[in-house]
């Protein structure tokens, strides 16, 4: 039976009391735990975690590839009383600098090929930094258990670092609560069963990938997280597991429909969930070609209120490109530039209302003044809003449609970058005197890199000093060099000029 719609939020770390006790609920490579497991693994980490970093409220962050720690480690931060700050397994040492020392990290738990990776003066002095195989070692060698929490819902419990179109990453501050009821908004209209068993392809460390676990472990089901190599190891773990549940962004839904899917691999899906991009009408009809009798679930979201919308599976074919409609517990006004109620068909800033929206930006009250202002005096839920700045219309139907966004944000392969990043990485190898980064359209990751940039002209050795400090997701498709800069009438780079020459 699909799971309720209960609008009263828990402490995060009671997931793992709902599962049935010999059901499975977590399947790694090699061993498995059923819920059973899962409370005594939880309750075990929770314990060391609360023995060495015994102040509420601090920050232990995690940098590690999908397993049992950085699946368990949501519910048991959370039941230690602390803030748990995944660190994508993707970004390299330099960002991971920037969120150690931004968010105050007391401990930096990580794989430990990652953590050699970190240079002097990567780790704050006062963030101790333990490998992944160590920090189990040492939490058994501890042997305590913690019951479970009974802390305030609303208090503070995850900080997930999402880039915006300027510097570096920001950190969203996530309540106990924002994290519940975002799980039970997400299996409820998903219509999550006991029976259901997700494979969580996402990176942990979004907010999208992370709810794969709790929306799953909220409706009693099982979770089998994948870090995959080719699109091949996916449809291998769908017909090994008999997946129900597939959760992807558009450029990796390319991939997996030019594959050649068994029958064992699609005959147990129920559902097919898109966020990160809208999908085109060529990936919904490969998609209802491979999968003819799985529900697919068009998502728009965002991490500062998690997810806003969802097109209901049965108006895909007819409205391919809508955002669909609020999910529930999140309410959807479009303002228009006047600050009304944009009328039918009229453009509008999405603006996010609830109990889904965050805290604001973590030690940052300037960007979330900008961001996180009071809702619109129309709005039912009233308090803090997200205003998103997309612009979006709806219809007379009530169906919204993604027009466009105010900020020059790239979004490729499903991920976040800044430009300002890019150009600032660019310029610090000492191959570039000024740097441009612009998102250009790209029909498998849905926007590429391309990087203008004024000085030396190696670009070999620009490309290899990138390599070194930014991940791969991160890096330019093409280099375009120029002798100067085009200017505006402040003197400025004309940014707006070099754009519209990148997309002409």
């Amino acid at each position: 039976m699909p799971v309720t719609l209960d609008p009263v939020a828990k402490p995060l770390d009671h997931l793992a009391l709902v599962g049935w006790d010999e059901d499975m609920a977590l399947v790694l490579r090699g061993q498995s735990l059923s819920w059973n497991g899962l409370r005594s693994r939880v309750s075990l980490l929770a314990a060391w975690l609360a023995e060495i970093v015994p102040a509420k409220g601090a920050r232990v962050a995690t940098w590690a590839a999908k397993g049992e720690l950085t699946c368990l480690m949501p519910l048991a931060a959370a039941r230690a009383g602390l803030v748990h700050v995944p660190i994508n397994p993707l970004l390299k040492h330099a960002q991971v600098r920037h969120i150690l020392a931004d968010s105050g990290a007391s401990v930096l738990i990580g794989t430990e090929a990652r953590l050699k990776s970190l240079e002097e003066g990567d780790t704050p002095t006062e963030c101790a930094v333990i490998g992944e195989k160590a920090a189990w070692e040492q939490a058994g060698a501890f042997g305590g258990n913690l019951a479970p929490s009974d802390c305030d819902p609303a208090s503070l419990c995850a900080i997930l670092y999402t880039s915006g179109s300027t510097g570096k990453p920001k950190g969203v501050m996530l309540s106990h609560a924002n994290l519940w009821l975002g799980a039970v908004s997400v299996a409820h209209y998903l219509a999550m069963e006991r029976d259901d068993v997700t494979l969580a392809v996402l990176p942990l460390s979004f907010d999208y990938g992370q709810n794969q676990l709790l929306s799953t472990w909220y409706a009693g089901g099982s979770v089998v997280p994948l870090d995959y190599l080719t699109p091949r190891d996916v449809l291998k773990a769908c017909a090994k597991h008999g997946i129900t549940t597939l959760a992807a962004v558009p450029p990796l839904w390319v991939q997996l429909v030019e594959q050649d899917w068994p029958a064992e691999a699609v005959n147990s899906m129920r559902r097919l969930t898109n966020s990160g991009g809208a999908l085109t009408t060529d990936l919904v009809s490969d998609l209802r070609r491979i999968f003819p009798q799985s529900r697919l679930f068009p998502m728009y979201g965002l991490t500062e209120a998690f997810r806003s919308t969802y097109l209901d599976p049965s108006l895909v074919d007819a409205h391919p490109t809508s955002m669909g409609k609020a999910i529930p517990f999140a309410e959807i006004l479009v303002v228009n530039d006047d600050g009304d109620i944009a009328a039918p068909g009229e453009e509008g800033e999405l603006v996010h209302c609830g109990p889904l929206v965050a805290q604001g930006y973590w030690q940052d009250a300037g960007r979330t003044a900008e961001r996180f202002k009071p809702a619109p005096a129309m709005s039912e839920y009233g308090g803090m809003a997200v205003w998103s700045g997309d612009r979006v219309r709806r219809e007379e139907n009530g169906l919204l449609y993604f027009v466009g966004r105010r900020d020059a944000m790239i979004k490729s392969a499903g991920n976040r970058i800044s430009p300002q990043e890019v150009e600032e990485a660019a310029v610090a190898t000492g191959f570039a005197e000024e740097a441009v980064a612009i998102g250009v359209p790209d029909e498998r990751l849905g926007q590429a890199i391309l990087l203008v940039v004024r000085g030396s002209g190696d670009e070999d050795g620009l490309r290899k000093a990138l390599l070194r400090e930014l991940p791969n997701f991160m890096q330019p498709a093409e280099i375009r060099w120029l002798e100067a800069m085009p200017l505006n009438p402040n003197g400025k780079i004309d940014g707006s000029l070099l754009v519209r020459e990148a997309l002409s």
